[in-house]
């Protein structure tokens, strides 16, 4: 690929961008003053070939988070063997879906299976942990649907099992781990393209009824849905998402949550519900802002307009993971401004590495995919969030 601008040439390097790793191609030239690249697309990634094998099961479907959860394992080599689900409707979706895998009746016969080397549950929030601990205890290795918990008294339990067990617990953080665009900004802040990473602002809005996919809302939301009690509540369940971003991409290894609050707007008729909520961190290494609600209108078209704002001392990135407004429905839009220029980076070909790294982590016993301290640290924020939220009422 010729390309007659130096600067363009120096981004790439300095991106990590050049060559067959993840060259790009179609780059229009520089608009009027040479400040602005549009369009730079980078061409499809090999995935590495599967180099392991592992045997998974799922216990616990209650949340459609699960469909992305055994995809990403598939992705790495592992074999479904078996599931249990505690609903007749999601069970009928999942044996749709996997007509290979032997149901089966209790939580039990995955859980004592020896076969079994990794579970994975979206069973009820509330559940997760007691399903992840004693699965741990058979000496399993367990991947968890977000929030891995909804109690720091859970959190405790679990951190005391991985230490009692040495089992590999995960969580998979989707919006991270599953999003192209968002796992690529993390390349890109590695390697310097912005600088010391200041800030990062998550906007994570969310739709109740949704129309398809497996966000979760597809079908009518169930009883534990509008219950903080069962979901952890709004900062504790999706604000989990955004708390792991936070840390990853400052690279903070502490970190407190300076204020938070949440609200419920528009249903009444769900008293406990809570349908907006923020909150405001500081870690050792950088600031974080995160705002959470359930009021994506239907005009937008995907389940929620998912931004990310990551302030650095030399550039800025934003990512909209789902849609770009306006503009298409296409998700994974990357758009970076340095010192030289802004370009934006459709990241839809860009791998998902999680997968693969974590079955390896399972059969090497290593911690590539994931930071485990990262990972309950951002669930253990989370849950202060949630438990010191101010409760705000917005009069009409």
């Amino acid at each position: 690929m010729k390309i007659k601008s130096t600067g363009r040439r120096d981004f790439l390097r300095q991106a990590g961008l050049m060559g067959s790793m993840a060259m790009m191609t179609g780059l229009p030239e520089m608009a009027a003053g040479g400040s602005v690249i549009e369009d730079a697309v980078a061409p499809a990634q090999a995935e590495a070939g599967v180099k392991h094998h592992i045997r998974f099961a799922v216990c616990g479907m209650s949340h459609d988070h699960i469909y992305g959860m055994v995809g990403a394992v598939q992705r790495g080599g592992g074999e479904l063997v078996a599931a249990w689900g505690g609903e007749e409707d999601k069970l009928a979706e999942f044996t749709r879906r996997y007509p290979g895998a032997r149901i089966v009746k209790s939580q039990d016969e995955i859980l004592d299976d020896p076969s079994v080397q990794l579970v994975l549950t979206s069973q009820i929030p509330v559940e997760r942990a007691g399903i992840a601990i004693r699965a741990m205890r058979q000496g399993k290795d367990v991947l968890a649907d977000k929030p891995g918990m909804t109690t720091l008294e859970q959190l405790a339990e679990i951190r005391q099992t991985i230490a009692e067990t040495n089992r590999i617990y995960a969580i998979l953080y989707s919006e991270l781990l599953e999003v192209k665009a968002a796992a690529y900004a993390g390349v890109l802040v590695r390697q310097g393209a912005i600088g010391k990473v200041i800030q990062t602002i998550n906007l994570a809005p969310h739709q109740v009824v949704q129309h398809g996919g497996d966000s979760g809302g597809a079908s009518p939301r169930p009883a534990w849905f509008w219950d903080p009690d069962k979901y952890g509540g709004i900062l504790c369940d999706i604000g989990s998402h955004q708390v792991d971003q936070f840390l990853y991409y400052t690279g903070s290894k502490q970190a407190t949550v300076v204020e938070s609050q949440v609200a419920n707007i528009r249903h009444p008729e769900q008293p406990r519900f809570q349908d907006f909520g923020d909150m405001v961190l500081r870690g050792d290494r950088g600031f974080g802002y995160v705002r959470l609600d359930w009021f994506t209108p239907n005009g937008l078209g995907v389940w929620g307009d998912g931004r990310l704002f990551i302030l650095g001392t030399d550039g800025y990135i934003e990512v909209r993971k789902y849609t770009n407004v306006a503009v298409n429905r296409q998700g994974n839009n990357l758009f970076l401004v340095d010192g030289r220029q802004a370009r934006y980076i459709d990241c839809n070909n860009m791998p998902l590495p999680f997968g693969p790294q974590f079955v390896a982590d399972i059969v090497n016993r290593t911690h590539t995919a994931q930071d485990p301290s990262e990972c309950l640290l951002a669930a253990e924020l989370a849950l202060k969030a949630q438990q010191s939220a101010a409760l705000v009422t917005v009069e009409e």
